[in-house]
């Protein structure tokens, strides 16, 4: 009865667990933060590659895969029934519970690597969003055609010592207030790289691009080119690495299952408004010469100059937001070291002992050896990563590639089959498979083409 009580009293979940409280509103902004970040200003390069018919096509397609990927593994957060069934607390619990440990571990190792590599794009992107606004700055002061050198190392070392201090939020569940900030930011400085691009259009007076793309001077560059950009655009989309992680934060009723799918729908459709205005709006407005970086390619002459105020404005939205894209793909992989140094020694001190830290003006906190040293050492590692690979669309496409189809298509597709009990050789078992057949099509392109694009930029 007591347990009972707890339960109805709204102080525990039914797992024993503290009540969650999150809704509709904060499961969309936590989305938009992990969804809307570097990739976005990417979209205008990865049109171009592509050309007017390819590109935006490109672009509605992966948000359609991304939505059937949310779609099904958003029904795999309980077992075995979705709605009343164990909850399963990560991507890892449910790929363990449906498809075996065996497959659990290479799920593992796939899911926090992809999220390690995009802290690493994600310190790129800061860096770049730091020299964007010094060298537009210089050039406002001086003229366009002034010598305005900025490194990146010292942007990317500082914005490691401030993702150290905010690695010390506790958990994903203590983050609802940084993931609106992070998802305000995102839409501004998505709004204002619309309106430039639109802008430059009606300057220009024409629509600049063509239904072919970029020349390139040789066909291979052109296919690998076309590939990166493939790459690129699947990075953008699926956040299905941190979807189950996101749901544990849900309240129920109504189900999980039900206010996930509602939420991504939203989200996507959000999402996908913006990458079209972006990615289109873009290329119309800078043609061949679209920079990588839409509201960055400044940096390397081209891109948006003037307004330098509202380019600067822009930069610091992206700068933000990344402060929080970043802590929301730290958390899980902080969560899983903390649960497996927890379980592995109960008794340890360093592990399990926390300590309350009082700071004059500043609320006390409480801090855990191990949190604190674990996670400095996780944001400098990536810092240092990002210093000897600071290449932004190959990193991008890289890394879209690598998780595309395992983790956005692959397990998601095999626990539907597993969850739903579909039979070999049946109608959904086909189209499911066709689907999954698809997008390792895509995901094969569009590794190989970053991969070239990131040996090639190395070497050079």
């Amino acid at each position: 009865m007591a347990v009972h009580h707890s339960f109805e009293g709204g102080t525990l979940d039914d797992d024993g667990r503290l009540r969650r409280t999150g809704t509709l509103w904060s499961c969309i902004a936590h989305i938009i933060t992990a969804v809307i970040g570097s990739g976005v200003l990417s979209l205008a390069w990865s049109t171009a590659q592509l050309g007017w018919i390819a590109g935006p096509v490109s672009l509605l397609c992966f948000a359609i895969i991304t939505y059937v990927s949310a779609f099904l593994l958003s029904d795999c957060y309980r077992s075995p029934d979705p709605v009343k069934g164990m909850r399963n607390y990560s991507y890892m619990d449910a790929v363990r519970v449906f498809l075996g440990t065996k497959r659990m571990w290479v799920c593992g190792l796939l899911q926090y690597l992809s999220m390690y590599g995009t802290d690493v794009a994600y310190v790129i992107t800061t860096a770049t969003s730091m020299r964007a606004i010094g060298k537009s700055n210089c050039y406002h002061r001086e003229g366009h055609s002034a010598r305005c050198h900025y490194g990146s190392s010292f942007y990317m070392l500082l914005f490691g010592i401030i993702q150290i201090v905010m690695s010390q939020i506790p958990d994903i569940h203590n983050m609802e207030w940084l993931s609106v900030v992070a998802a305000i930011m995102s839409f501004s400085y998505s709004s204002i790289g619309l309106g430039l691009g639109f802008a430059k259009v009606i300057e220009n007076g024409r629509i600049g691009g063509g239904i072919a793309g970029v020349p390139a001077a040789k066909v291979e560059k052109k296919i690998w080119n076309a590939f990166e950009a493939l790459g690129d655009i699947a990075f953008a989309y699926p956040y299905s690495l941190i979807l189950l992680e996101i749901q544990d934060t849900l309240k129920s009723p109504p189900p999980e299952n039900r206010t996930m799918k509602r939420a991504s729908m939203v989200a996507i459709f959000i999402t996908t408004f913006f990458y079209f205005c972006c990615g289109c709006f873009g290329y119309a407005a800078f043609g061949d010469n679209t920079p990588g970086n839409l509201l960055t390619g400044i940096v390397d002459g081209e891109g948006f100059f003037e307004p330098f105020w509202l380019v600067d404005f822009a930069n610091v939205c992206i700068i933000v937001h990344l402060v929080g894209g970043y802590q929301m793909y730290s958390q899980p992989i902080f969560a899983a070291a903390e649960r497996w140094l927890i379980s592995t020694y109960p008794n340890s001190r360093f592990a399990n002992k926390s300590y309350t830290l009082r700071l004059p003006l500043v609320p006390a906190f409480r801090m855990n050896l191990f949190r604190l040293c674990f996670r400095t050492v996780f944001v400098m590692s990536t810092t240092g990563i990002a210093l000897f690979f600071p290449y932004f669309n190959s990193v991008l496409g890289l890394l879209g590639a690598m998780n595309f189809w395992p983790l956005a298509i692959y397990f998601p597709v095999e626990m539907y089959f597993v969850q739903k009990k579909i039979g070999a050789w049946t109608r959904k078992w086909i189209i499911l498979r066709i689907f999954s057949l698809f997008c390792l099509i895509l995901t094969i392109l569009g590794f190989i083409g970053s991969f070239e694009a990131l040996i090639s930029a190395k070497l050079s």
